[in-house]
């Protein structure tokens, strides 16, 4: 059984705001391929990325990033 997988909207919202990869990795103060990684969902940010991501794409957390499948009891 699969366990829960992060699902983000970076993608849509840079475009909607005509913002390139580059332009968002400065925003944020990390490189382009940590943003073209994150957006693809092979790499997780940390919580603090994702508030720095969602601070400058001017949306909520919750708006960009949503978690999707149920977490696995222990």
């Amino acid at each position: 059984m699969a366990g829960p997988v992060l699902k983000n909207t970076i993608r849509k919202l840079r475009f909607d705001r005509g913002m390139t990869q580059e332009e968002l990795a400065l925003r944020t103060g990390v490189s382009r391929q940590t943003i073209m990684s994150i957006e693809r969902g092979q790499t997780n940010p940390s919580v603090l990325l994702a508030y720095k991501i969602a601070a400058a794409l001017d949306e909520s957390v919750t708006t960009v990033f949503q978690m999707e499948g149920n977490l696995v009891p222990v």
